[in-house]
């Protein structure tokens, strides 16, 4: 489970410097909205209570429940959120970005992993949260799963604006094709 999390996380950062050497700015995380900010320390918590829970530190609660079967969902979603999040940086090209940018953006891509979906990176990330939940379903888990989703919806309408702004009724003709999630 922490090596899907941190999975996610080194996918990003890799993928954006392969874009730098490219001469694409890629990370723009924090310059249009700094309430990007709350992000970070909610990550690192979030990841400390992961560990605890592997190798049993100190937590905040226990577990809901135990279930076996639910566990192994559990991981398999960690795994198809992996799959989706890689398929989606594949997919994003040249045009992947942490933040909004509406300077330099890119291309609208609509292929894909954005065939599915159009936010397959926020997607993957809710699969990966809502497995660890399943194999260790504490209250923690499920708060921060429901914090996350709040938090991928509000970028998701910040990010859709942007996009509406930037490529009009080509992103129009998109979403009347594509789902916001799945």
């Amino acid at each position: 489970m922490i090596a899907a999390f941190l999975l996610l996380i080194v996918c990003v950062l890799v993928r954006v410097r392969l874009l730098k050497s490219l001469g694409i700015d890629a990370f723009r995380f924090g310059k249009m909205d700094k309430k990007d900010f709350i992000i970070p320390p909610f990550a690192l918590v979030f990841l400390y209570l992961l560990i605890a829970n592997v190798w049993d530190f100190p937590r905040f609660d226990g577990l809901l429940f135990r279930n076996g079967i639910l566990a192994w969902v559990g991981v398999v979603s960690c795994f198809l959120g992996l799959a989706l999040f890689v398929w989606a940086l594949v997919s994003f090209g040249k045009s992947f970005r942490v933040g909004i940018d509406e300077d330099s953006p890119g291309s609208l891509v609509t292929t894909g992993a954005f065939a599915l979906s159009r936010n397959p990176i926020y997607v993957a990330f809710f699969f990966v949260l809502l497995g660890i939940l399943l194999v260790y379903p504490t209250v923690v888990f499920l708060v921060y799963l429901l914090l996350a989703s709040f938090l991928f919806t509000r970028q998701i309408k910040l990010e859709e604006s942007s996009l509406q702004k930037v490529y009009g009724t080509e992103f129009d003709d998109y979403c009347k094709k594509v789902r916001r999630f799945l």
